[in-house]
């Protein structure tokens, strides 16, 4: 991919975003704690459903070490309902973990981050992203629906090789500083989530059309 076409793809996304992303708690937070917290709630959770219990759960567990000193039992119970109930248990390892080992501070190095309970590629990009505004790249499925349909239609999402060339594309495409790709991060998620829609995208509407490798093969007929 030349620079250029990553700065047009950038430029059109961005813009759209300004203009139409949807006012989330999480995106009005740098608090790592609590960005950790949404984005391993929105793990094949709908927005719709988190925001709900992100509120409650941060309000019976305000902060790492009221979360670190709870019982299992009470986590559990704070999560009832939003099902995979593995990612509450990797939550409060990593908080005991975090406030033991750690001195109470999450990492802000996606390297690092994937050492800890739970914490896979994309949540480690996210929360270095989204909470410290690092320079880290990340690939969720609606992010990788976009990259795939825009740039590398002939790439398998879901396999091996065509998920590690969405990486690759997604590390291309991602601006030069952190405060940057924060935005960028932020957009990518939301054009997946509400545009470029694994069910009938609405390509008459999404900002990066042009370009798109996909759009004829979603064009009316």
């Amino acid at each position: 991919m030349s620079p250029q076409t990553a700065a047009v793809f950038r430029r059109r996304l961005h813009r759209w975003y300004r203009r139409h992303c949807r006012d989330l708690p999480w995106r009005r937070t740098r608090d790592p704690y609590r960005i950790l917290i949404s984005e391993l709630m929105l793990q094949q959770t709908q927005v719709s459903r988190v925001l709900d219990f992100y509120a409650r759960f941060l309000d019976r567990f305000p902060d790492l070490p009221a979360l670190a000193s709870a019982r299992p039992a009470r986590v559990m119970e704070a999560w009832a309902g939003l099902g995979y109930y593995a990612r509450a248990r990797n939550l409060h390892k990593l908080a005991r973990e975090v406030t033991t080992d750690r001195a109470g501070v999450i990492p802000h190095d996606p390297v690092e981050l994937r050492t800890l309970p739970g914490i896979g590629a994309y949540t480690a990009g996210a929360v270095a992203s989204f909470a410290y505004e690092k320079r880290a790249a990340l690939v969720d499925t609606n992010v990788a629906r976009v990259l795939h349909r825009v740039f590398a239609p002939d790439a398998a999402p879901k396999s091996g090789p065509g998920l590690k060339r969405l990486w690759r594309i997604a590390e291309d495409v991602l601006p030069r500083t952190g405060k940057a790709t924060w935005l960028h991060n932020q957009a990518i998620m939301e054009l997946g989530a509400l545009v470029c829609t694994a069910r009938s995208p609405k390509c008459g509407q999404c900002p990066v059309r042009q370009g798109c490798a996909s759009v004829d093969h979603f064009a009316p007929r």
